[in-house]
Formats: C-alpha cells, structure tokens, sequence
C-alpha cells in the first residue's frame, strides 16, 4: 500500500470533503475549519491555519460552539498545521484524551475469512434490540456508559452502518461496528469491544474480518481504524499500516 496515497486519500475524503452520515447531521465549513454536528458528536474535523491565524480560529470556534452551552471536540491528527496547535488547544482550555493511530489498509490485502471459536454465532445488528445488545458489550468491555444508540439507530436507518454482536448463546460478548463513507473509497472500524473472560479467543479478529468482507462487496478500497494501543499492534499483524496520530481536544463550557 503506498501510505502517502492513502494518507492524502483519507484527509481529503475523510477531513476537507466529508459528507454527512445521517439526515440529521451537517457539515458546515466556517472561516479556516470544518465542523462535523451529529448526534451526540460536535467536532471540528479540519482545519488549515498557521501562526497568524490559528488563536483567533480557535477563539471564535469555542465562541461558536459554547454560546448555546454545548462543548465539542477539535480531533487534531499529527500533520496539521501550525506545529504547535496542539499547545495553542491548551492555552484555549482544551482537554487532550488518548493519542490514538490512524491505521489503514487496503482491503485486498487482508483475509477476510470469518473464523469463528466454537460456541457462537455472529448477529447482525439490524434492530433496536440489537443496538441495545451492542450498547451491553460496549459498557461491559469500555467499562463506560455510552451514549451511542441514537447514532446507531440513525446511522442504520441511512444504510451508512453495518455492525455485528457476537453471541454466546443469549449472551453478547463482543461487538463492532463500521461506518460507510459513500464516494471516499474509505469505510471506518469503530467500537471493537470483547467483554472480560471472553478475550483472546479471536473474536476481535473475526470481526475484522467479517467487516472487511462486506466493505469488498460494497466496492470499498481501504479500511480505517483509529487504533488504541492495546489494538494497534494486532493490526499490524492483520495488515494495517500507521500513517499518522490523532487525538481529541475536547472543550466544555
């Protein structure tokens, strides 16, 4: 894969040119930024700022998103500009989370076969009964209430969504989902989670894996996963490539 290619890929199909994933979200390019506003997610995706620019863009943006009492996030990626944006977020009052990995890979590069341990099955997540089997392995396996469902149950309606939960009987135990990117060539791997006592059976393998087979079917060229640590390195075995950083600077008023 040649990861300057994909890097420019994802920053103009992913950042300056991204596209809602519901009706009811919006993206809205203002001043030097790109916001994307969705359920439950407020973020400035994009930005294109230097030295002179950037402490008033970041001033008029936490004016712009804290006036109706709301925070957001500023999802900062290692290559934007100005260098030191990252301490300029600081200054402003930004909280850094965890830096994360972009990593991608193209699909006919990865094995697709769904090699499932014996005991359970894979459920399709097609339902508000399955969104609320998912939303159960998120809490168990992130150890957080989430606020999700609404996405999902938005995202799914849209048909920019596919997600599975892995059954053990009744039982969910691991769950994840993928965004679709329609016209980007990209689809996204978010919220792989396996419940404790449940791990390091291939289950997190296998969901890859059934992803990256309906991406291939619906005609997409990469995957792409902001990866934790503790992911990281199993992708790397499974054939994703790091091509930069990333980290949300969140602002709350």
């Amino acid at each position: 894969m040649n990861r300057d290619e994909a890097l420019a890929a994802f920053d103009r199909g992913l950042r300056r040119d991204a596209r809602p994933l519901t009706p009811g979200d919006r993206v809205e390019h203002v001043g030097r930024v790109i916001r994307y506003l969705g359920d439950g997610w407020d973020c400035v995706i994009w930005s294109d700022l230097d030295d002179a620019t950037a402490d008033a863009e970041i001033a008029a943006q936490v004016s712009s998103f804290t006036s109706p009492g709301r925070g957001f996030e500023w999802k900062l990626y290692a290559y934007d500009r100005p260098s030191d944006l990252p301490s300029r977020l600081l200054k402003a009052g930004f909280v850094p989370g965890e830096e994360e990995t972009l990593m991608v890979a193209e699909i006919s590069d990865l094995d697709t076969e769904v090699a499932l341990p014996g005991g359970v099955s894979l459920r399709p997540v097609a339902t508000d009964a399955d969104v609320d089997l998912m939303m159960s392995v998120h809490d168990q396996a992130f150890g957080a209430s989430s606020d999700l469902a609404a996405a999902l149950r938005a995202q799914l309606a849209a048909d920019t969504l596919v997600a599975f939960v892995v059954m053990a009987g009744d039982e969910p135990v691991s769950a994840a989902r993928m965004e679709l990117y329609p016209g980007t060539g990209f689809a996204g791997l978010w919220s792989g989670g396996t419940v404790p006592g449940w791990r390091g059976r291939g289950l997190y393998r296998a969901l890859v894996a059934s992803r990256a087979r309906i991406a291939a079917a619906r005609g997409y060229r990469y995957l792409q996963v902001d990866a934790s640590a503790d992911s990281r390195p199993i992708l790397e075995r499974l054939g994703f490539h790091p091509l930069t950083t990333t980290t949300p600077y969140t602002y709350q008023p």
